[in-house]
Order: structure tokens, then sequence, then C-alpha cells
């Protein structure tokens, strides 16, 4: 029988929570580097809360208690706060909730309404105006003294440099600098296209934004900032007389506030509103962690007054958890419609936001690698609202020796086919166009009206012919019948009639149509017109070496592996063979090589809808004139001709400050092309 562990004693306790609190704060506040979760560094200082009420004697001067976070860094100035920048006491459920309040009405002598505001998961900083400009700002820091980031503040577009209407002689405004999440996103799809690390949620990426030396690296954090109370105050001719009409007092004077703040009569209305909030959380384009509940009345916060490090007449509702620390039991594959085979985390199960987790995203290989997560690992996961949670990294002191590294499969684990993993990608693929997990996506791009355009066979109806086993593949697409088809749910019998009669008509498409048909990678639109031009046959094509298709105009090294590597595997070709067998058109016109034309030399790419022409049409011409189509935007791209819905690439070509054009365009360059050409 094992011995029995002797419990700490509560002064040993309260000196380790001390430590592992300061910690935790000087990981977090200087080096931006945290090692715990929000969750547990709120049970670890509740937990020192409760011990030294429980024994005051313990309560040292210098206790995270009795003050708030740490001290200024030493890479900015240091900036005392007039009046101090406290902090808030939490509560985790109803119950400590209404023990707040019924602490609050005892000492008040009277009943209360409250303001609830948001709480947003930012940086707290308090910015200086004089004579209605702003002079400073700083971080909370420890309360007393904070950083001077004034240069920074300056960068953030909603921090107003004057405030408008008759602003006070002296006004300290206290707010939140966060992050949106569409920002975040944006910041963390660039950095991982530049080969940095990513930022693991948005409050770390606004703080370690507000914290940069050059202000210009803080502005393209595009940072911004709410206002929800104020420090000094003086020379006003307005006084507010409660916290609901200091919200508009700040947004009278140009100030940003968060509009969702809510007066409540009773702490009911109070519960309701967290409640709410927590159910909505995903619906904001921020991150929030809980709601702040005040008490409405200023002259009564005035009375109320403070206790330690916290006012007593303000909490914090702390919504549950949205991270965990749990174990990395194995690294799964999930193969997905598209043939991307995605590893996922089987985990030990963990409730987070009342949800049970035992599986989770890991992105990619690449991003395995970059956070070093091993099996054996305990892990920190993540999971806002409905979105799939995700592993954001290991916690390496918590590393067991025999953790091993994962290594992606050399075979698909679904059909046992070779694993195509190109250089340039993070992704592996499976090479096999008839692997049971692929198979619906399969039929329905092969019937999508770019490729095909077999009308009548959508999302729904590809599902049905896979569970019916009528398709294991799309050369069984020309097999079925009126009969097979009636006998599916809701289809009947002229419904059949047209899905049979367009699968027919699509047999005469051409070459072109059926090479995006077969959604080989890096094969769209664009690049099926100039193979099945260059080629004028599927058998051409197929037998082509990398070499010859690198040769073609517009057909890159990446292109051109991609298209080998997809007929080089036997599977492929036996079901174009049958397509063949069904009568589908395997050809295309032979282009003319085009030695030299007026376009010799320049390289375009086509995004959106042209209004008149398809972008094999536009490609034709490109081409023709001997210019090349490329599938993406480079320091190399020339020209980008773009449509109706021009995505990422159009953004893309504004950055590097290439020639946009339109259709009509494009049609006056080959115009003047062809009329300069000699």
């Amino acid at each position: 029988m094992a011995p029995t562990q002797q419990k700490a004693s509560p002064a040993k306790r309260a000196r380790e929570l001390r430590e592992l609190i300061e910690d935790a704060n000087y990981r977090y506040y200087v080096l931006d580097d945290p090692a715990i979760s929000d969750a547990e560094y709120d049970r670890l200082f509740h937990e020192l809360v409760v011990l030294e009420e429980g024994h005051p004697e313990l309560a040292t001067a210098d206790s995270p208690t009795q003050r708030v976070g740490a001290t200024a860094s030493s890479e900015f100035p240091p900036y005392p706060h007039e009046v101090p920048m406290l902090s808030l006491g939490n509560a985790f459920d109803e119950e400590g909730l209404r023990a707040f309040g019924a602490r609050v009405a005892k000492l008040a002598g009277t009943a209360l309404s409250y303001v609830c505001e948001l709480k947003i998961d930012g940086l707290a900083i308090s910015l200086r105006y004089e004579g209605g400009g702003l002079i400073s700002a700083g971080t909370r820091g420890d309360g007393t003294v904070g950083e001077n980031v004034t240069l920074n503040i300056r960068t953030i577009r909603t921090v107003p440099i004057r405030l408008r209407n008759t602003p006070p002689a002296k006004l300290d405004v206290r707010g939140e600098v966060y992050l949106s999440k569409s920002a975040f996103a944006k910041l963390n799809e660039a950095r991982a296209a530049r080969g940095e690390p990513v930022f693991a949620n948005p409050r770390n990426a606004a703080s370690g934004g507000l914290r940069q030396k050059d202000p210009k690296l803080t502005a393209e954090r595009r940072l911004a900032f709410f206002a929800y109370a104020i420090g000094a105050f003086e020379g006003a001719k307005k006084q507010p007389r409660t916290q609901f009409e200091l919200l508009a007092y700040l947004r009278e004077l140009g100030l940003p506030v968060n509009r969702t703040a809510e007066r409540c009569a009773s702490l009911d209305e109070v519960l309701a509103y967290c409640r709410r909030w927590e159910a909505e959380r995903e619906s904001v384009d921020y991150e929030i962690d809980g709601v702040v509940i005040k008490v409405d009345d200023l002259a009564l916060q005035s009375k109320l007054g403070y206790v330690g490090r916290e006012p007593r007449w303000a909490i914090a509702f702390k919504f549950r958890a949205r991270e965990a620390r749990t174990k990395l039991l194995d690294i799964g594959i999930n193969v997905s419609r598209s043939g991307k085979l995605n590893p996922y985390a089987v985990l030990e199960p963990v409730a987070i936001g009342g949800v049970t987790v035992e599986r989770a995203t890991l992105h990619n290989l690449d991003d395995i690698r970059r956070k070093d997560i091993r099996i054996g690992d305990t892990v920190v996961v993540h999971r806002a609202g409905d979105v799939i949670p995700y592993v954001v990294g290991p916690v390496l002191e918590l590393r067991p020796k025999n953790a091993r590294i994962f290594k992606m499969p050399e075979k698909c684990p679904v059909c046992g086919s070779a694993i195509d993993q190109p250089p340039d990608d993070v992704f592996s693929y499976c090479t096999n166009v008839a692997c049971p997990a692929q198979v619906t996506e399969r039929i329905r791009h092969y019937c999508s009206r770019g490729a095909m355009d077999i009308e009548g066979i959508g999302d729904v109806l590809a599902d049905q012919l896979v569970a019916a086993k009528l398709c294991h593949d799309v050369a069984d697409l020309y097999d079925l019948t009126v009969e097979k088809l009636a006998a599916l749910p809701r289809m009947g019998e002229k419904s059949a009639q047209n899905v049979v009669a367009n699968v027919s008509a699509s047999k005469k498409r051409g070459l072109a149509r059926l090479l995006s048909a077969l959604n080989i990678r890096f094969v769209g639109s664009q690049n099926a017109a100039l193979l099945a031009g260059a080629f004028g046959s599927i058998d051409a094509l197929a037998a082509a070496s990398e070499e010859e298709l690198s040769a073609i105009p517009g057909i890159g090294p990446q292109i051109a592996e991609s298209v080998a590597f997809f007929f080089d595997r036997p599977q492929n070709l036996a079901v174009i063979e049958r397509l063949k067998k069904h009568g589908v058109d395997v050809t295309a016109p032979k282009r003319k090589a085009v030695a030299a034309g007026p376009l010799a030399g320049k390289a375009f790419v086509l995004t959106g809808t042209l209004p008149n022409l398809t972008r094999e049409e536009a490609s034709e011409l490109i081409v023709a004139a001997g210019g090349k189509v490329s599938g993406s935007v480079s320091k190399k791209t020339d020209y980008v001709v773009a449509g109706d819905e021009a995505g990422s690439k159009l953004s893309k070509a504004r950055d590097l400050g290439i020639t946009i054009l339109d259709e009509a365009g494009l049609r006056k360059l080959l115009t003047l092309s062809e009329a300069l050409s000699p």
C-alpha cells in the first residue's frame, strides 16, 4: 500500500502559490511567453485568496493578492499612474456572483443597479489627455507603475489623438487594447507564409504588438481599443453620475466604447446577461472571456472603495475555460474528400467549455514539427465555440522521456495507395482517384459546371450514389440507368431520365474539361486548357515526361510534377481507360506552337469571372499571342486580369504593384500588341 501523502502546511502552500503566480506574471507580462493558461492562473490565484482569507497572518505585503500584474519591463520607460489601475476579483459561477451581490448590498445598505460590460481579452491601457490632446499612454504594470508605450498607442487608429466636443482639462482614459479575430487570422496567415511562428491567440499577439520597439511594427498588427473607465479627471464641465452615463460621456468625447454594455436592475438580470453572452461569445469579432459587473452609481462606487487589490463595487464573471491540459495519446490520420491527409490528436478525454474533448486537429506535419508536438506529451488544447478543438502546443517541462516523434505514413491509411508529398507543400495526398475516402467529392467535382457540367448531380445525389454503391469512381457515372436512379429516395423517373441524358451529353465536353474534372492537383481550367491544346489527346499527355510538360508555356515544374505523378498511378489510368470505353472524348484540337508573339515573355494570371470570356478562352487568346498564363501571382507576373469576385490574387497583385486589367483592358492590350507586332 502506497504511503499517505502529507498535505503541505498553509504557510508552505502559500509560499508555493506566490512563487507559481509570480513566475507566471513574469513570463506573461515581461517575457510575453505565458507558461500556463488563464484558467490555471485563475485557479492558483483563487486558491491563494481563500488561503489568506482563512489565515490573515499569511497575507504578506509582497503577496500577488496585494498588487496587480508585474513590474514594468526595462524595455520601456516607467509610466507612473496618478490613480492606481487596480484589477478585479473573479466569480466563476452563479454562487460566486450572488455572494458578490449580497456582500455589496449589505455594505451599501440600499437596492442596487448594475452595469454589465463584456470583458475583452486584451491588454489594459491608460491614456492621458490634456487639453483634449493625447500626450501619453502606459500599460497597467503593477497597478502603480506601468510601461510608457505612447508612440505605439498612437499607431492604433481607434485611439483618437484629439478628443471631440468639450473635453476636460485632464483625463486618464482606461480601456483595453485588443486584436480582432479577423485581424488575428490575417496576421497568422501572413506569418505562416513568411515561415514565421504563428501566435497562439489574439491576446498574445496584441501584447507583443504593443511592446514593439519600432512603432511601425505595432501599426502592422492592426490593434484596436475600447474605453471603459477613467482615472484622473479634472476641469470637466460635465460630471457623469453613473457608470452607464460615463460610457456615454466617453463616446461623446470620440472614444470607442463597446456598445454591448447594459444596465441591469437586479442580479437576476445580470445573470441572464452573463448566460446570454457566454452562449454568444463567438458572435463578436473579438475574444471575450467573461463579463465585468459594476455598481452603476459612481458616488456609491467611491463610498464602497477598495479592499487590497480589488474594488468592492465590481467583479468579473469568468466564462468556462476554453483551454485545458491533457495527454496526447496518439496521432491519427484522416483522409479528406480531396485526398489530403490530415493528422489529428487522440487525447485523454478532457472537459473544455462544458464539452468532453477526445479529438483535436493538428493542422499539418509542418505545424506538428514547428510546435515540437510528440506522442505522449502533455498538451494545451483550445476550443472556441463550435470550432474543432486544436492543439496549441506541448508543455515541455512535463515531457516524458519516451515521447515519440510523429512520422507521416508512406501509404494511404484508407486504400493503401502511395502517398504524394510535394516538397513545397505542407500536406501529403493520396494518389488514388478511386480512394473510398475521396469518391463522393470527386464525383461532385467531376459533375460541376466548370468541369463536365452534368446538371442534376450535386452534393445530395453524389452522396446517394456512393451510399447505394452505384458509383465507386467517376467512370461508374456512365453505367447509371433510369431504373437504378429511380430507385433512389426522392428521385422520380423524369428526374432520372434527365440525369442519364446529362451524363451522356458530358461525353462530348472534350479533353480540357475532362482534365479539369479529374481534379489533378494544380490543374484548374486554365492549366487544363493549356495541356489539352499542347498534347491533343489524353494518351499523349499521359506519355509525356516532366521535362516535356514543363516546356509548355504556363506550365511550371510544380504542375508538371503533379501531372506526371497522376498519370504514373495505375489506378488512375484504369479509370481513364474505362472513361474511354464509355465513349468520353479524350481529345482536343492541338494548338499550333507560337515561336514568338506580340506578348512573348509576358506572364498573366487570371482571377474572378470575366463578363464575356471563360478562363479557357482568355488563356487561349493570351497563349496564342505568345504570353504565358500562370495560376499564382508572383513578382514575375506582368499582368493580372481580374473579373467579378476576384479573390486573394487581386489583393496580392495590388500589394506587389502589378498591372491589373479587366476584360476590356485585356482585349485592348491584345489588339495593341497585334498592331505593333512585325
